[in-house]
């Protein structure tokens, strides 16, 4: 059988090879390469205190293997990986991963209909060559660390790390620490580091959020009892839980009336929790919603503290002591702690298709990441991505949306496996009418209003988020437009199945009923 190669061990990677398992019965002739020392991807790589998701847990996991057992609405990270290293265990997904091993490049050879990939060892430095009928991008959004431009930072005789990279050798105690960044990671650390009188932190600020109430709780014995023992319990909460975060989508971003309201008690939230002199400063002035809205988790209390202090003035350099703003003060510091979020609008694999660009090229052809439903590139065969572009959500669960994506997938894996076909290829005239469609959709949505990482650049292009709610993305995935992708097959056999399948599906009154539904849907999702 053809290979498949799978890059990266994270939770995208992990879950396709779970669904190999469930799907290909038997079929064991995958390789999953991951640069790290173990499965996990974001959640082995943040490993900064309070790191948990802002997703609730019995959502924010597999939906093949529902866990009774989590300890809380929202769980810590280490409770998270466990998750995911079970999962790998269950699967045996590990025999079939190689560990500190980069993917260095793939190109796509025409002529033998497959990908030659180098590899390399990320300790040796060694280089491995090998092939795939298939190559699976699993990289995820929230992986490459991004640092600001400032000038002096290799001056600096401190100690110096990013928040995905957290340093545990570094003693905080005692210290001058320097935030730079205030999004939803240094909101979940900073309230804990401050939590020791003896750390003085300096948190720089670019940008106000809007900030929820805290919503967690941890589960009772009772309820872990239920959900373990009572029949459809806990998938019956699930569907609870993925019904709220629609609700979320249909109110607050697509509803102007709502979100008015939903403005006024936030604003007024903060005000309550917050210091009355950082109110001016804390509370946003752009809409709701056009950046990532963060779960307080004691945040605004922590900012009461004597030890924890706002700087809103911006940083002109960094020195070897310390910093200096761009009002001129000059601040000493002994640690300088990068909260500054990732690189989301850069491809960074060099994957090479059938007319000789990359993946990046191609993006910057475009203006931004550009594919189609978020999972095909043209002019890359049989290559698909697992969390592309337009696939966040402000909302919902990533996990489940890469799960959809999978499912889609999965209709392409199964003909190359079986023989029926040697490739596809999304066609560029598929993937603008889809990207058009995506942009109108944007252009009358909070998402262009401000900027934010979801944009290439943060002033380009809406390039991250998906414009609507994850049942109409789950509709338009729910199976392959085959029309839209070029196909190369051995004999016409394809041809016939795909034919034969048109006319049954135009001669069912499902076909009909469908269409109605999905006029619906696109109706629903604004």
């Amino acid at each position: 059988m053809p290979h498949i190669v799978i890059i990266g061990a994270g939770i995208g990677g992990v879950s396709f090879g779970i669904a190999l398992r469930r799907h290909l019965s038997g079929f064991d002739d995958f390789t999953i390469y991951e640069k790290g020392s173990d499965v996990g991807g974001t959640w082995r790589d943040n490993i900064y205190p309070g790191a948990t998701s802002d997703v609730s847990t019995h959502f924010y996991s597999a939906s093949t293997d529902l866990n009774p057992n989590w300890s809380a609405t929202h769980t810590p990270q280490p409770e998270m990986l466990a998750y995911w290293r079970k999962l790998a265990v269950k699967y045996q997904l590990y025999s079939r991963t190689v560990f500190n091993r980069t993917v260095v490049s793939a190109e796509w050879s025409a002529d033998e209909q497959l990908y030659h990939i180098v590899t390399q060892d990320v300790q040796s430095g060694t280089e491995f060559a090998t092939t795939a009928k298939i190559l699976i991008s699993a990289l995820g959004i929230l992986d490459i660390p991004r640092y600001p431009n400032i000038a002096g930072l290799s001056s600096f005789k401190g100690e110096v790390f990013h928040s995905a990279r957290w340093d545990t050798g570094v003693d905080l105690r005692g210290k001058r620490v320097a935030v730079i960044g205030n999004g939803a990671s240094a909101i979940q650390f900073v309230p804990l580091i401050t939590e020791d009188p003896t750390v003085q932190v300096t948190e720089f600020c670019r940008t106000p959020q809007w900030f929820l109430p805290q919503n967690r709780s941890k589960y009772t014995p009772l309820w872990k009892w239920t959900f373990k023992h009572v029949p459809l319990v806990l998938r019956a909460y699930r569907l609870f839980l993925y019904c709220r975060t629609e609700k979320n989508y249909l109110t607050i971003f697509s509803n102007e009336k709502f979100r008015s309201k939903a403005t006024a008690m936030l604003a007024n939230y903060i005000r309550l929790a917050a210091p009355k002199e950082e109110h001016d400063n804390l509370i946003p002035d752009y809409t709701l919603g056009c950046k990532r809205m963060l779960l307080d988790t004691g945040f605004l209390q922590a900012l009461h503290r004597p030890n924890l202090n706002l700087n809103w003035h911006g940083i002109q350099s960094i020195t070897e002591d310390g910093i200096i703003t761009t009002k001129g003060e000059e601040l000493p510091f002994d640690i300088i702690i990068f909260a500054t979020g990732f690189t989301a609008d850069q491809y960074p694999l060099k994957v090479v298709g059938d007319l000789g660009n990359t993946v990046q090229e191609y993006y910057d052809s475009q203006g931004g990441p550009k594919a189609y439903l978020g999972t095909t590139v043209p002019g890359f065969p049989n290559f698909f991505m697992i969390a592309g572009p337009n696939i966040a959500t402000g909302h919902t669960s990533a996990i489940y949306t890469e799960e959809l994506q999978i499912n889609y997938i999965l209709k392409f894996v199964k003909p190359i496996l079986n023989g029926l076909v040697t490739s596809f290829s999304v066609t560029p005239r598929a993937t603008d009418a889809y990207n058009d469609l995506i942009q109108a959709r944007l252009a009358r949505s909070v998402w262009v209003q401000c900027t934010s990482w979801y944009r290439a650049g943060g002033e380009g292009k809406v390039s991250s988020i998906f414009p609507g709610p994850m049942f109409l993305f789950a509709w338009w995935v729910r199976r392959p437009r085959w029309e839209d992708y070029a196909v190369k097959t051995p004999s016409k056999k394809w041809a016939r199945r795909v034919w034969r399948e048109k006319w049954l599906r135009q001669l069912s009154p499902a076909h009909y009923l469908g269409l109605l539904v999905g006029g619906f849907v696109t109706w629903l999702s604004g």
